[in-house]
């Protein structure tokens, strides 16, 4: 999902899905467009508060729903897989 063609560019969906991750830990964040950080971050930390309307904007600032889907995939992805590894972390066992 995050390399390989698609709609977006694997270095976008690889971003989004290193900047969900790291928004928890604190760490730097990877450098996205904008106008897409507000999603991104809404998605990684807060995805039950999505609304149409973020959607929208997204739609109004020149991205189709293809690109939003796959960045809104990245996104929960790279926050998944940080919850993920901070669970093993706290188990004792890395991953």
């Amino acid at each position: 999902m995050l390399i390989g063609p698609g709609a977006t560019d694997a270095e976008l969906r690889q971003a989004v899905a290193a900047r969900a991750g790291r928004l928890a830990t604190g760490e730097a964040v990877p450098a996205i467009a904008e106008e897409l950080i507000p999603y991104v971050d809404k998605v990684a930390l807060h995805a039950y508060k999505v609304l149409d309307s973020d959607v929208e904007l997204l739609k109004a600032a020149g991205y189709s729903e293809d690109e939003i889907f796959e960045v809104t995939v990245a996104a929960a992805l790279g926050s998944a897989l940080e919850r993920l590894e901070s669970g093993l972390r706290a188990l004792g066992s890395e991953g």
